[in-house]
């Protein structure tokens, strides 16, 4: 999409104008701020003149940043996240911020501060979360790339449900400066494309080692791009076999078609010469993902958003002391899920409940990464479902696997590269798949995706031209 749109002979002005346009009329509900004074300054670089999308969690100079909440509604940072500066540097031109689950807490796409986004499939449907805006937008063809972050599959499920490419890298390869922590041992940043190839050209321009972000780590010595073609040969593959099994009721046909769609998938990349190896994991284990996940992710949000007291940043609470200020700021500023995530995770955090809770959760995350790893010495990669199913429709009560469905935190629990690719459609929606592999592995990842893209012929789809 992003070697297409630089062939087409158009200006970088010409390019940007349009995806304002797109974005301007637009009913997704996609956008926090739509950046009408965009210019471009052109480079000789790959990504120049090339319009792009930011979650609304990037810190911009100068533009409205909310994470989609009423506690940072009026909040314009200072500074450039540097995932923001590097692709100011190349040309790469924001038009705009995309809304999201507020403050990264969701799956769903629909409790941004501004309102729910549609999905461009069927706009009665959810986006999922919590890069919802920016998948949104690329999968309607506004814009051919968008950074997104990615705690728990914030970028890789959402990817599934508008049939886009969905890629977080290994842990630290992409710095975090700038990006409103969440989960910090968990969240990455990602980018969404409609192509593998646009994924690896976007995050080989913006990877590399930050002297603000001390999880980050040279990969100077990885291209991702010149990885795609590859030698394909040789490669392994494992899914998990209680996770494809459908075991949460026969009346959920769209599970049914979705995992049909996926042994389907199976035998298309065994033709490419990959062996593909069913594996078992004990229940249990799979079952205690969810409950770690959510232990951890709520201790750590609850902690990095100490600092929204309503004195620092966003509107500032009413009362006479601090403690008034602080109690009226989070009262009004925070909808009630938000809220029972920050009391969860106070609990976990209590001298009493530490070592019982969030220390066991630690214990889980380690056995289940430990696993994971211990099979990556014999396989390339993971393929899983990216979901088990289709996007939900919005006012339906959601199925009960999306709370169980936590399996794509895996990557998240260890660090390891991720990408979900469009695989085809349930219902007339599209689906995806999901490949996950061995950290700082993300070239044979991606030349693995790249070509199982190729085999299934859904590569750079958006709904102009979708089914």
């Amino acid at each position: 999409m992003i070697d297409t749109l630089k062939t087409k002979l158009k200006t970088g002005d010409e390019l940007i104008n349009e995806s304002i346009i797109k974005a301007k009329n637009s009913n997704l509900n996609a956008f926090v701020t739509i950046i009408n004074d965009a210019k471009v300054e052109d480079k000789d670089l790959v990504l120049s003149g090339i319009p792009y999308v930011a979650k609304d969690n990037f810190s911009t100079k100068g533009i409205l940043s909310t994470a989609s909440s009423n506690s940072l509604k009026d909040y314009i940072p200072f500074f450039d996240a540097t995932a923001i500066k590097k692709l100011k540097e190349t040309g790469a031109v924001n038009i705009g911020k995309t809304v999201m689950d507020e403050l990264g807490m969701g799956e769903t796409g629909t409790t941004g501060h501004t309102g729910a986004v549609k999905n461009p499939w069927d706009n009665e449907r959810i986006t999922g979360g919590s890069s919802a805006g920016s998948c949104a937008a690329v999968a309607a063809g506004i814009v051919p790339f968008a950074l997104g972050s990615d705690t728990g599959g914030s970028i890789r499920k959402p990817s599934s449900y508008c049939g886009v490419v969905g890629y977080k890298p290994t842990y630290g390869m992409i710095s975090r400066y700038g990006l409103f922590a969440l989960a910090s041992s968990f969240d990455h940043v990602g980018v969404i494309t409609t192509s593998v190839k646009d994924a690896a050209l976007v995050v080989d321009t913006i990877k590399g080692i930050d002297e603000n972000d001390m999880t980050s780590w040279d990969s100077s010595n990885i291209n991702l791009t010149s990885s795609l073609t590859a030698n394909i040969k040789t490669k392994k593959l494992f899914y998990i076999k209680e996770i494809c099994e459908n075991n949460y009721s026969d009346t959920l046909d769209e599970t049914t078609k979705t995992l049909e769609l996926f042994n389907e998938t199976l035998n298309k990349v065994r033709t490419l010469g990959f062996t593909v190896d069913e594996i078992s994991i004990d229940k249990t284990l799979l079952n205690a993902i969810y409950p770690a996940y959510f232990t951890i992710a709520s201790a750590e949000a609850t902690s990095n958003m100490a600092n929204l007291t309503g004195m620092i940043f966003g509107p500032r609470g009413k009362g006479k002391t601090a403690e008034e200020m602080m109690f009226d700021h989070r009262t009004n500023g925070f909808s009630p899920l938000i809220k029972r995530k920050f009391i969860i995770g106070s609990y976990v955090l209590r001298a009493e409940n530490i070592d019982r809770y969030l220390f066991n959760s630690a214990k889980v995350r380690k056995i289940i990464t430990d696993k994971i790893s211990d099979l990556f010495k014999t396989y390339d990669g993971m393929i899983l479902p990216a979901s088990l199913s289709p996007a939900p429709k919005a006012d339906d009560k959601l199925p009960v696997y999306l709370k169980t469905e936590q399996y794509l935190a895996i990557a998240n629990f260890g660090g390891f590269p991720s990408i979900t690719i469009p695989s085809g459609f349930v219902n007339n929606m599209p689906v995806g798949i999901n490949i996950t592999g061995n950290i700082k592995d993300d070239e044979n990842l991606l030349n693995i995706a790249y070509n199982i893209e190729n085999i299934l012929g859904y590569k750079n789809q958006t709904t102009k031209g979708g089914k």
